[in-house]
């Protein structure tokens, strides 16, 4: 694999036009995810996928490896599919990881990850990677988009001294 900024720039507009399969699947998980903890969680729209799409590859660091992994698991394949399931797996761990970003959505997002795996499954005629890159992709963008209650308000273990000087 030869990674290039041309190379990035393609995986780019290929995960940012995944947005049809993406969103609904992100939309599952929260629901699902939401039942099971008892909350109501925001759903997301094909602009706000969109906008961490864009964020994401903006950063240059993040694109570089999230290009990789994207077109790892794109071509990815084992015969008889079982004994590859490992790989598929770390390599979609690590992509919901990235994408979702610091702790602890980077945590979450792995966490999530083998949830949404849970609700893909790729045809027979894919690649072994391709329902584990949805699910990546699912995963580390729906902790990137508000929704999740507990983040949207401050925590309450910050320590009042530090974020006044920060502030300042």
């Amino acid at each position: 694999m030869d990674v290039t900024p041309t190379m990035v720039a393609g995986e780019y507009e290929w995960v940012r036009e995944r947005e049809d399969v993406v969103v609904p699947l992100v939309n599952a998980v929260r629901e699902d995810l939401g039942a099971l903890f008892g909350l109501d969680v925001g759903s997301v729209d094909a602009a706000q996928y969109r906008a961490v799409v864009d964020e994401t590859f903006a950063d240059g660091d993040r694109a570089v490896n999230v290009a990789a992994l994207v077109a790892l698991l794109r071509d990815l394949d084992v015969d008889g599919d079982y004994p590859g399931f490992v790989v598929d797996e770390v390599l979609g761990r690590e992509l919901a990881g990235t994408i979702a970003g610091g702790q602890p959505l980077r945590l979450l997002g792995e966490a999530t990850f083998h949830f949404a795996d849970i609700h893909t499954h790729g045809d027979d005629d894919e690649a072994a990677g391709a329902d584990d890159l949805d699910a990546a992709l699912a995963a580390g963008v729906q902790e990137r988009v508000p929704g999740w209650g507990w983040t949207e308000e401050p925590s309450p273990f910050a320590v009042e001294a530090a974020v006044e000087r920060a502030d300042r």
